[in-house]
């Protein structure tokens, strides 16, 4: 009888284990797992690229466990896990991918690959075997530029205008690279200052490829529907639906003036005065000449913005340097009613959008605010 119980029951596995093979195959062919590997195969340069197995990916969380749970951005839902080989990781399980778009999600994947950048998190690899494509990135252990100003995690110390001139040049640096020196140009699409991570030594990393384009050779513009965080979004973009690289640095200039005075987007005085300690630290012509950065990154047309280069090489050139002999004189007092007078913008609380209908639920709101913020 024991013998015909444990039969049943290896029967009832066997059939258990092969319809769970069949629908693991079925995600991967629509998650566009079988054109991945013929792109593989056939370039042959993809080195860098890990196709992970669910087992391992389950077994790096814990199954999903809670204590694995690190939160849930526009984009999906994040884990922190740990590989076989001890390397700790960051997992993230997207939203469904619509199988029309599953080449356009393998191409992203592989590219992003490629991207090999000091400032950008890298992309070790992914699994299609669930429903939703899974992506394993590099783990960055020193939570985000956003907690780092507006939690004072780690204390005041690192708040210094030393450091915050540091990741804003690290930052530019990264998106610069992205938009022009890789072989297929990214639109990062969400930059925002919780997109921006420190590690260990607090060198600044570029997150979160979620909402990201990628540009066309010989295109400096795409079309498509409008994606990313209101606070940081580029009104030109948001009017046009027209993305280019100016609408990164639109956002980029919005976590520029974060860094310089401390305040949310969603703060109505976001612009209105420079933190004080920096008063203290930076010298006058080094604010007044970040003021100006914010001022024209934020420009309203697009076509006012400097590049995302020229913003890394302007910080850069901040970093290193010295006040002139006649300044110093007079820094203490200027500095104190030092005014960023940049032009107001979609400085308002909203959630993320990227979802047609979530768009058009807001749609009404944000353009009369945008309207109220700049008259046409």
């Amino acid at each position: 009888m024991l013998a015909v119980i444990s039969g049943i029951v290896g029967i009832c596995y066997g059939i258990r284990r092969r319809k769970l093979i069949k629908l693991r195959e079925k995600f991967f062919e629509q998650n566009g797992g079988v054109l991945l590997k013929q792109k593989i195969k056939s370039q042959g340069s993809y080195e860098d690229m890990t196709l992970f197995s669910i087992e391992q990916l389950r077994k790096a969380i814990n199954n999903y466990s809670q204590d694995q749970f690190i939160g849930k951005g526009g984009y999906g839902v994040v884990y922190k896990g740990v590989l076989a080989g001890k390397r700790v990781v960051v997992i993230k399980k997207s939203k469904l991918v619509d199988e029309s778009q599953a080449e356009q999600f393998i191409n992203e994947v592989l590219m992003l690959t490629q991207v090999i950048h000091r400032n950008v998190v890298k992309l070790l690899g992914c699994c299609l075997e669930e429903e939703v494509p899974i992506l394993v990135y590099e783990f960055i252990s020193n939570n985000t530029l956003f907690h780092r100003i507006h939690q004072r995690l780690g204390g005041m110390n690192w708040l210094s205008w030393e450091n915050r001139l540091r990741v804003a040049t690290e930052a530019a640096n990264a998106l610069g690279y992205l938009h022009s020196e890789i072989t297929m140009p990214i639109i990062h699409r969400d930059v925002k200052s919780t997109n921006i991570l420190l590690d260990e030594n607090y060198t600044a990393k570029i997150l979160d490829f979620g909402a990201s384009k990628l540009v066309p050779v010989d295109h400096d513009q795409v079309t498509t529907l409008i994606q990313g965080t209101l606070g940081y979004l580029d009104p030109e973009y948001f009017n046009s639906s027209q993305l280019t690289e100016k609408s990164d640095v639109y956002s980029f200039g919005v976590v520029l003036a974060e860094l310089i005075t401390g305040k949310k987007p969603i703060e109505n005085r976001l612009f209105e005065i420079v933190e004080p300690r920096l008063l203290r630290e930076g010298t006058f012509e080094q604010l007044q000449a970040v003021g100006d950065l914010v001022k024209r990154c934020l420009s309203f047309a697009s076509h006012d913005r400097p590049t995302m280069k020229e913003v890394a090489m302007e910080l850069d050139s901040l970093r290193k340097f010295t006040t002139h002999p006649w300044a110093q004189h007079q820094a203490g007092i200027e500095t104190r009613s030092l005014v960023l007078e940049v032009e107001q913008s979609d400085l308002y609380d909203a959630p993320l959008i990227n979802d047609t209908n979530e768009w058009e639920s807001y749609s009404s709101v944000t353009k009369m605010v945008l309207e109220e913020y700049n008259p046409r």
